[in-house]
Order: structure tokens, then sequence, then C-alpha cells
């Protein structure tokens, strides 16, 4: 669908288990993304109108939360607004559209775009249209992702039915991992039943990694088929990443998001035969399992029952940060996190050929972003690799202006290290894949 001045709105959604998450862009006229220094061009293809979340969906009532960041949109910013009228992501999703007609200058009739983060993907090796094909199709994958599809499913029907004339553009987390060689997306099992059966690592978080890759060569002033990097997404669903000359070659969730990292609430990598020594029941069906999302006792155990929520009663990684000096189980918690970023660290770190061909080291995530602690941690742990930290500037980077932020650099000529933080924007890299590579869509 054409962009036109009266229809000209591009909406990058985010369905959570519990919440819902929405950011309103526009293009922005005569963008080039190979501008001169005689023709100058903004960093990015649209700018930013509005953000929206809506929180606490399943446990009512939910909160309304609303903030307008350009000075076309006339109403005051909301937080935490409680709203009995939304009961799920369809009513939440309504709510929004009324709130954008009444107290904005803009309405669903100016709404051109509609892109979705769907987290797994499957084959799709970039974005698609929306269309019964395609729909089926990511339905079809629910089996391997229940915990992460259903939702982005929900709100991808509620756009059809309540914005026909609206394009759904589905963007996947996987997709940035299409690159991986096959001696790294294939598991150890027979092919003849894993091929036709989907079974390989996917990775996921990598419209973050799009935008984190993209956003540091920019900063580091390389070109993209040039960076190489070890980046970590740090928060309540933990990833790391080796991109190696613009193109992830490993990353650390496989064929869920539940492999590789602990998260809030999720074990990460275990044992594969521990589930069946930690519950007789492992194949049954959860309770918590619904007629759109179908899963088993040992997924609801290691996706949602276990993690550092498990070990220390709070999902809140800031908690144990400040509780880990005086309490061992919060100090246990921080130092598994640790200990597992450093594994994959320095897998990557090799796989990557050395400090010779790594341009940075990048924190970002929630806690990438906000834990000083975690980083100065990690990084004065890989000091023997040549990372290095600067306290000062490890400590002030949360306050730091820019969404690159340098916080250590060490070692000498072509081997120049660097530590980075990254404030990573999903929402923001659709829209971008949805202005610049409109064309390309299948």
């Amino acid at each position: 669908m054409s962009l036109t001045s009266d229809r000209n709105l591009i909406l990058s959604v985010n369905a959570g288990s519990s919440s819902l998450k929405i950011s309103v862009f526009q293009p922005i006229k005569g963008f080039s993304d190979q501008p001169s220094s005689s023709s100058p061009s903004p960093d990015e293809p649209v700018r930013l109108l509005l953000t929206a979340s809506i929180e606490n969906i399943s446990a009512p009532p939910a909160q309304f939360s609303f903030k307008a960041t350009s000075s076309d949109v006339s109403t005051e910013s909301r937080k935490d607004e409680k709203c009995d009228d939304i009961k799920d992501h369809e009513t939440a999703f309504q709510h929004f559209l009324d709130f954008l007609q009444q107290y904005t200058t803009f309405d669903k009739s100016h709404i051109a775009r509609v892109c979705h983060r769907v987290v797994h993907g499957g084959d799709y090796p970039g974005p698609v249209r929306i269309s019964t094909e395609s729909y089926h199709h990511i339905e079809s994958l629910s089996d391997l992702a229940p915990l992460h599809n259903a939702n982005s499913l929900m709100v991808i029907k509620i756009c059809i039915d309540i914005l026909p004339e609206s394009e759904s553009i589905a963007f996947f987390d996987s997709m940035f991992h299409s690159t991986m060689p096959d001696y790294v997306s294939t598991y150890a099992i027979d092919p003849e039943v894993a091929r036709p059966k989907g079974l390989r690592k996917y990775g996921f978080h990598g419209l973050s990694y799009s935008y984190i890759l993209r956003t540091v060569a920019r900063h580091l002033d390389k070109p993209l088929d040039q960076t190489s990097l070890i980046v970590m997404h740090l928060g309540s669903g933990a990833s790391m990443c080796a991109i190696k000359d613009g193109k992830s070659l490993d990353t650390s969730m496989g064929l869920t998001p539940l492999d590789g990292l602990p998260g809030a609430t999720r074990s990460g990598h275990v044992d594969p035969s521990l589930i069946f020594h930690y519950t007789s029941d492992a194949s049954r069906i959860s309770r918590s399992a619904t007629e759109a999302m179908h899963i088993s006792l040992a997924e609801e155990i290691l996706n949602k029952q276990s993690g550092w929520a498990s070990l220390t009663g709070t999902t809140n990684f800031g908690t144990i940060v400040e509780r880990a000096p005086t309490s061992p189980p919060h100090a246990l918690a921080f130092n598994i996190f640790v200990d597992r970023i450093l594994h994959f660290l320095g897998a990557y770190f090799v796989k990557l050929g050395g400090a010779a061909h790594i341009d940075a080291l990048v924190f970002a995530g929630g806690i990438g972003e906000r834990s000083a602690p975690l980083r100065k941690a990690v990084v004065d742990r890989c000091k023997c690799l040549g990372f290095g930290i600067d306290d000062s500037l490890n400590e002030g980077a949360g306050k730091a202006d820019g969404t690159v932020v340098m916080i250590g650099e060490s070692g000498e000529g072509g081997s120049l290290l660097k530590t980075l933080v990254c404030k990573t924007d999903e929402q923001l890299e659709m829209a971008r894949l949805c202005v610049l590579g409109y064309d390309d869509i299948q």
C-alpha cells in the first residue's frame, strides 16, 4: 500500500502475553539512505510521533500509558491510567484506536501500515505481508513457539478486522539469523525426522540485533559488511549473538527462545533429560494451555516457573543486584547469569577469530542498558580477551546522551576493542524496514 499525504502513519505493534506496546511513526520526506556531505539526511527514515503501552491485560484492571513525542500530537501524556474496559488484546487495541481518534490529531483512517513483531518466523528470511496463506503458515509455527506467537496472531487478526484498509506486515525475530551456516543451525539428530518438522536452531531477538548492528556500525563509521560484534540482548528474556561481517554467525537461543541464557522465568540451557526427572508429567498438557496456545507441562515449567524468579522469588534483576551482597540466593542468581554470559562470550570470541577480528562488545536490552554492576562483572571477567571497562563511563552510561555509549576501550592499532552500550529499539527497526525495504517484502 502506497503512503499518501492523508494516509501515511506506520504502527509498530509488539504483543506480549499480558501487554501491548504500540509506536506510531511517520515517514520523513526526502530521506536518503546514502546521504552526502552536500545533501545530509536524518539517521532514520521515520520520525516517532507517539508511544502507547497497555499492561496487565490478563490481570485487570489494565493500565494504559501514552506519550507524545512530536508537537504534531495535541494531547497530554498518560501514565498507568486504569482501564476497566480492557479485557483482552482486542479491547486493548480498540482502546488505543479510540484514544488516538479522541485525543490526538490522528485517527485510524491515517494508518497505512501495521508492523507486527512475531517471535518465530520459521524459514521466512524476511518480513511478509499478511495474507490468508502467510497467516496460516505463521499459525502452523505456533507448535514451535506456543508461548510467543499466539498473542501476535491474535493482534494480527484484530488489525485485519478493525483496520481492513491498512496493510499488516509480520516482522520476525528469527529472520536476522537466516545467515547462520548449517553446521551452526543443525542439531545432531536424524535429519529425516528433523527436516519435515523444522527442528533446528532459529535464534531470536533478531529485530534488536538488526537495529544494534546498524546503529553501532554507524557509530564506528564502518560499513555493515565490515562490522563484527559480540552482542548481548539482556532483559527478562536474554540472548547473545556473534555477528561476523554484518551477518549472524551464531546465537544462543535455539529452536525456541528457551535455549541459551537463563531469564526472569526461563531456565535457559539445561540437560534435555532434566525435565523428565523434575516431573513425571512432563508431556501432559499444562493447565494454562488455551485453544490458541497448546503447551505441555514441561514447557510451562521451563519457560514460566524457572529462571532467577525460581531462585530468588523476584523477576526484577535490579532487586537481585541490590540484594546480592547480603543474600546468598540473590548472589547465586547474579553469578549464574554472569557465568552463562561468559560461556557464550568466550565461544563467540573464538568463532569470530579473536580480538583482531572483533570491533566491539555490546550490551543492550533492559538489563544490559541499565545494570552497571552486571556490565562490570562481565567485562572484568573477560579482560584476558582484551576487553576493558572505564568505571566512571560505565556508571554514567544510563544518563549519557546518544543511542550508543562507549564504556571501555583497550588494545592497540588494528586490535582496538570497544565496549559499548546500545539503546535498542525494535519498534523503530520494524518501521524503518517497512519504509526502506517495502518493495522487497513478500
